[in-house]
C-alpha cells in the first residue's frame, strides 16, 4: 500500500521535527530525533531523543502510548534504526508495538541503516511512507547527514569582526568587538557542535576555555575541544587544557616535553601547516557531526582556501579598529581555488549584526 502523505500527517511530522530540536544540544553524536504516535488527529504518545545511550524517540513515544499503539501511525523525523548500537533497533520496537503505520521525513544517512529500517517494517507488512520537510529534517541533522555522506563534518566559521573587516589589535592579544548579545549567541552554537577548533595563535594571544556556559536543562554537554599546535609551543597552563580533555593535534616532530598527559594526535604536514584535510578524517573517526572554528585570520583563511568552511557566522560590530589590525582572513589577493559565500540569514544581537553565508554550490 503506498498512501499518500496526507496534511494531517504533515501536522504531525511538524511536530516531530519540533520534538526533534529539543536535543538539539544534546543528543551528539546521535542525530535528533522526535516522534508522534496518533491515531488520526488524537495523539496517543509522543517522545524525542534525549543523548547518545538512552531511549530513542521512538521507544519514549511508545512508552507514552502503551497498547493504543497498536495499529496507529508513527510520525518520525527520521527513518527508524535497524542496526544494535548502544540500544536495540527502533524498527523492531515498533514491529512489536504492532503499529500500522510509519511516515518518517527522510531516510537515515547512516549506512548501518540507510533504508534498512524501512525495509524491515515493509517486511513486517507495516505500511510505510517517506518524504515530508526533507530539507527541514537534514537541517536538523546538517552535521550528521555530512559526516555520513560527505565523510567530514559540517563545518562553521565563527568570526567577529568591526566595520572595516578587522578581527584583533595589531599583533593580536584579547579584544571584545562584539557585544554581549551576540557571545550569548556564540553560546548557542558551541552547545550544539560536537567539536570546537582553534589554533595556537588563539590560545597565546586570547587564552579561551571555548565551553559552553549556556544552562539548558540537566543534560548539559561540553564539546570537545581541539587545538591545531604543530610544534606543541602553547602554554601548558592555558585554561583550555585545565580540564585534561582537549585534543591537541600536533607534528610527528614535534616534542611532547609538558603535554605527554594530554592527547595528542600526530598529524601530517602539509605546504600550509597540519594537514587540514587529515584534520577532518580524524574528527570524522571521532564522530563530530558539527565543527565550530573559532581561530585567527590565518588559520582561518587555510580553512576557508581548502574549502573545508561549509558556513561563515559573522558578527559585525558598530566600531572602526583601523587598517593596522588584523583582517578577517589572511588571504593573498586573488588566490585561486577561493569558492563563494552566498548571503542566507542577517540578524541583529544588540548592537551587532549576525550574518550567516553558506558555501556557494559550483
Amino acid at each position: 500500500m503506498n498512501e499518500a502523505i496526507t496534511p494531517q500527517d504533515r501536522s504531525h511530522l511538524a511536530r516531530a521535527l519540533d520534538l526533534a530540536a529539543r536535543g538539539l544540544y544534546t543528543t551528539d553524536p546521535n542525530p535528533r530525533v522526535g516522534c508522534v504516535i496518533a491515531n488520526g488527529e488524537q495523539v496517543l504518545g509522543e517522545g524525542w531523543h534525549v543523548r547518545a545511550g538512552e531511549a530513542h524517540a521512538e521507544v519514549m513515544a511508545l512508552r507514552a502510548a502503551g497498547s493504543d499503539a497498536r495499529n496507529a501511525t508513527v510520525y518520525l523525523s527520521l527513518e527508524p534504526c535497524s542496526h544494535t548500537g548502544r540500544t536495540p533497533p527502533c524498527a523492531d520496537a515498533l514491529i512489536a508495538a504492532a503499529v500500522g503505520r510509519v511516515v518518517c521525513c527522510t531516510r537515515d544517512p547512516n549506512p548501518k541503516v540507510a533504508g534498512g529500517g524501512i525495509g524491515r517494517l515493509h517486511r513486517a507488512g507495516i505500511a510505510v511512507q517517506v518524504g515530508a520537510f526533507i530539507d527541514e529534517a537534514r537541517r536538523l541533522n546538517i552535521g550528521f547527514f555530512s559526516r555520513h555522506e560527505r565523510g567530514r563534518p559540517y563545518v562553521r566559521l565563527k568570526i567577529a569582526m568591526s566595520l572595516d573587516g578587522r578581527t584583533a589589535p595589531p599583533g593580536g592579544g584579547p579584544l571584545w568587538i562584539s557585544g554581549e548579545a551576540s557571545r550569548a549567541d556564540v553560546q548557542a552554537w558551541r552547545a550544539r557542535s560536537s567539536a570546537v577548533l582553534t589554533g595556537a595563535g588563539t590560545v597565546r594571544s586570547d587564552d579561551p576555555q571555548l565551553n559552553v556556559r549556556l544552562n539548558y536543562g540537566p543534560w548539559v554537554r561540553q564539546p570537545l575541544r581541539v587545538v591545531l599546535d604543530s610544534m606543541l609551543t602553547t602554554p601548558r597552563s592555558a585554561k583550555i587544557f585545565h580540564n585534561d580533555e582537549a585534543l591537541i593535534f600536533a607534528a610527528a616532530e614535534a616534542p611532547l616535553g609538558a603535554f605527554k598527559d594530554l592527547k595528542v594526535e600526530r598529524i601530517a604536514r602539509s605546504a600550509q601547516g597540519l594537514d587540514l584535510d587529515a584534520v577532518m578524517q580524524n574528527l570524522t573517526a571521532r564522530e563530530v557531526n558539527e565543527l565550530l572554528i573559532e581561530c585567527g585570520p590565518t588559520l582561518a583563511a587555510a580553512f576557508v582556501a581548502r574549502q573545508l568552511v561549509d558556513e561563515l557566522v559573522l558578527y559585525v560590530a558598530p566600531k572602526v579598529l583601523g587598517d593596522d589590525a588584523l583582517p578577517l582572513l589572511r588571504i593573498p589577493f586573488g588566490s585561486p581555488g577561493l569558492a563563494p559565500f552566498e548571503f542566507r540569514d542577517a540578524q541583529q544581537f544588540g548592537d551587532d549584526m549576525r550574518l550567516i553565508l553558506k558555501l556557494k554550490q559550483q
